[in-house]
């Protein structure tokens, strides 16, 4: 069934982008001294290059022609939850006193449901 072959996909790829994503925030945090919230910006960017491409290839096979429209939704919709990724650091670390690497799990634990929604029904729906 093609729908769970993409799920099981987006999961692979969703791992293989929060790897990207925490592996980037901690060099930046911890050796780069980077402040916690720059860091995380910076994990952003890096892991949704590497989202966008696996996506679009393996993922949901995306055949779009009109590429720029593409990247724009796709980018426009990991923006989105990058800020609520960003946010929501804010509000654990910050407001509440939660550790940054607990706090980045739980975070992208809802920002992985939020993107796969956003992709599916937004970026690369089928036409």
């Amino acid at each position: 069934m093609k729908l769970g072959r993409e799920i099981i996909l987006y999961v692979i790829f969703g791992v293989l982008t929060t790897l990207v994503n925490f592996v980037t925030y901690i060099f930046f945090v911890r050796f780069l001294n980077i402040n916690y919230l720059i860091s995380n910006v910076l994990a952003w960017f890096f892991s949704v290059l590497f989202a966008y491409v696996t996506n679009k290839i393996w993922v949901f096979e995306s055949k779009n022609k009109n590429i720029l429209r593409e990247m724009s939704l796709f980018f426009g919709g990991r923006l989105f939850s990058g800020v609520v990724d960003t946010g929501l650091m804010y509000v654990l670390i910050d407001i509440l006193s939660v550790g940054d690497l607990i706090s980045k799990i739980i975070i992208q634990v809802i920002v992985v449901i939020l993107n796969y929604v956003i992709s599916k029904i937004i970026v690369f729906k089928k036409e």
